[in-house]
């Protein structure tokens, strides 16, 4: 049975705003994909399809459908052709999906897909591990997809993961991240996503990073940040994004996710805890945290098990 949510006490969080933060931010939701990527057991259709239904009732403009990848690698996604059919009537604007290559892009864009999304990496071990090809070799296999997505009038965005520290290779020089970055922007991504993949980051090394990005030609309002908790740092290292000017956040609800090439890395950030700080800082999300909270609840029923969000376990209680 799903818990029951608390509404918090009229007026929390209160609103204090900090000086120099972006009056609204943009949540990519990536509960759906990087979210249920992850879990051992698969996850019903039907089942994510009221998922996604439910965070676009709660206010999340972007949400992470799902991804066109082979099954055999990610099983659990392996019904994006039947889930995809089944969110008749949300904006597919709205419904960006992974693509892995020119073979993903087409089975997208027969469905009707409008925003997608290619993965790469900032390390040569991790770009082995997940895609099989050196960091060169995989820029040109998305050379042609972005290039025909553009043309189709497809937004395209780009993962790039092991942005700050990478398991086999430790840290990751920023130069090194820039170099790829620049090239996936060159490709013609109309956004980057900086992932943190192993959750090491730390808030200087957050902003060190996107100066670096700046002074490459890559304008902050192209980036987005994707954190992952490992290590407690999500919520520190999107401040000071903040305070950089980043206006897109990735999160995942209630936690959801890790990485299924990368044994260390831990949930997202979640959105939950993410919403329940901007609105703290008096930051525009559209985002009903009541809803969200709601919904991950209910996820976290289907599961089985407690929801990761701080956010969540403090508005669930049992009747």
């Amino acid at each position: 049975m799903t818990e029951p949510i608390a509404t918090p006490a009229a007026g929390l969080p209160m609103e204090v705003a900090a000086e120099g933060l972006p009056t609204r931010v943009r949540i990519h939701e990536v509960g759906p994909r990087d979210g249920l990527q992850n879990e051992q057991t698969v996850v019903p259709t039907e089942t994510k399809a009221e998922f996604i239904r439910r965070l676009a009732a709660a206010g999340l403009p972007v949400i992470e459908a799902t991804s066109f990848v082979h099954p055999k690698w990610v099983p659990q996604l392996a019904d994006a052709e039947r889930l995809f059919p089944m969110l008749d009537g949300l904006d597919p604007r709205q419904l960006p999906v992974l693509v892995p290559n020119e073979r993903g892009l087409s089975r997208a864009l027969a469905l009707g897909a409008r925003r997608i999304a290619v993965f790469g990496s900032a390390t040569e071990s991790f770009a082995r591990a997940n895609l099989n090809r050196t960091v060169d070799e995989a820029l040109a296999m998305f050379e042609p997809v972005v290039r025909r997505a553009r043309d189709e009038k497809v937004h395209v965005r780009g993962y790039l993961s092991m942005c700050f520290g990478d398991p086999w290779e430790g840290p990751v020089p920023i130069a090194q991240v820039v170099r790829v970055c620049r090239a996936l922007f060159d490709l013609g991504c109309d956004e980057l996503s900086l992932g943190d993949t192993i959750g090491v980051a730390t808030p200087g090394h957050v902003q060190h990073l996107l100066a670096a990005l700046n002074e490459a030609g890559v304008p902050t309002s192209a980036l987005g940040v994707h954190f992952h908790d490992t290590y407690g740092q999500a919520l520190a290292n999107t401040f000071a994004a903040l305070q950089h000017g980043v206006t897109t956040i990735d999160a995942s609800a209630g936690g959801l996710g890790g990485c299924p090439y990368a044994k260390s890395a831990t949930g997202n950030l979640a959105t939950e805890d993410l919403v329940w700080m901007l609105h703290g800082l008096g930051i525009e999300t559209g985002v009903d945290l009541e809803r969200l909270t709601a919904t991950s609840a209910w996820l976290a029923g289907v599961l089985g098990r407690p929801s990761p969000s701080r956010t969540v376990r403090a508005l669930s209680h049992k009747e």
